[in-house]
């Protein structure tokens, strides 16, 4: 049925459009088939990002998303994920996600079931067993190899500076020097192509309904208790039903200081072409970052959609997924990184 809904060719250069629209980052095909079918079925744009983020939990998309992946410092896996309705602006949101699997299904609670957008660690735990779900184990042996492996490296990498012993040649615990005499550090990320951080979707319905969510473990070796860009409205994703949507991933950490996704839709907003939206949100960051390991797609009201990444040595193109009436099924796209 879908693909018998009005094609909505847009003037000009840059991508057809056509409504609806499902996208989302890296090559997880099965999140876009899931989200897609959705859609079929008569589900609405948030059961659909809901859904097909859900599936990457499900899957461990790349090591990256969902439980057994990405163990912090101290071997534990938690999760962090939000979702965005972009009619009401709601958002619900969780981060440091202990012993959940399900976390977008947890943020999609925290609109239905509270006041509230954001919560975090045991009481985010709590909140969601609360909501029904079960208490389960987020290890798994490759996460415990992950762990036993960096502990042999002397925990390199890791997210430390400025601290003592010197945290380039040894584990901690760290502490604050007695008498600190800070190194200038250049900012660079230490995430890579194999650290994809992230599942994040943009799902544009018939009527122009824009919906946006995240879901990932963030980063690997992380310190217990950092929160990255993902569950944080306007850097993790973003969604607006009078502009569009966006969705970033990366290096978190430095992505999240410039709100790329809130960013790219409001430039979208001024009449941009998600292209050039998403292109110069990364040229924003480069200025300050020009190291940083990321990604955004883009996607307007009408389902004109792009993406852009940041190049670096071993990430040159970065790969995203597509459904829409125009595709005959979900298509892993490419865009060269600048």
């Amino acid at each position: 049925a879908l693909l018998l809904l009005a094609v909505l060719i847009r003037a000009g250069g840059g991508s057809a459009a056509a409504l609806p629209l499902v996208i989302n980052t890296w090559a997880f095909r099965t999140a876009a088939e899931t989200a897609w079918r959705v859609l079929e079925l008569g589900g609405s744009e948030l059961d659909a990002v809901e859904r097909g983020c859900g599936q990457c939990e499900i899957d461990q998309c790349d090591g990256s998303v969902g439980y057994g992946g990405s163990p912090d410092e101290s071997g534990e896996t938690t999760l962090d994920a939000m979702i965005m309705d972009g009619n009401t602006m709601e958002v619900g949101a969780v981060a440091d996600l202990r012993r959940v699997k399900n976390a977008i299904g947890v943020a999609r609670k925290v609109i239905e079931y509270t006041k509230h957008t954001l919560l975090v660690g045991e009481s985010a735990s709590l909140f969601a067993v609360r909501m029904g779900f079960p208490y389960e184990d987020l290890t798994t042996q490759k996460s415990l190899s992950l762990y036993s492996e960096w502990l042999n490296q002397s925990c390199q990498p890791n997210y430390w500076k400025n601290v003592v012993p010197d945290s380039s040649k040894s584990c901690g615990p760290y502490k604050r020097p007695e008498e600190a005499t800070y190194k200038e550090e250049h900012t660079s990320s230490q995430s890579s192509v194999h650290n994809h951080d992230t599942i994040g979707m943009v799902v544009i319905g018939v009527s122009g309904t824009v919906a946006s969510g995240t879901s990932t473990n963030g980063a690997v070796h992380k310190i217990p208790g950092r929160v990255g860009d993902s569950p944080i409205a306007g850097a993790g994703s973003y969604a607006d039903s009078t502009a569009g949507g966006a969705a970033a991933t990366g290096d978190g950490d430095i992505m999240m200081r410039f709100l790329p996704s809130y960013q790219a839709v409001e430039y979208m907003r001024m009449g941009t072409d998600p292209t050039v939206a998403c292109q110069k949100v990364i040229s924003r960051i480069q200025k300050y970052a020009p190291k940083f390991f990321g990604a955004i797609i883009c996607a307007n009201t009408t389902g004109s959609y792009g993406a852009a990444c940041n190049k670096i040595p071993g990430f040159t193109q970065f790969h995203f997924m597509v459904s829409s009436p125009l595709l005959s099924r979900p298509t892993e796209q490419v865009v060269d990184c600048i």
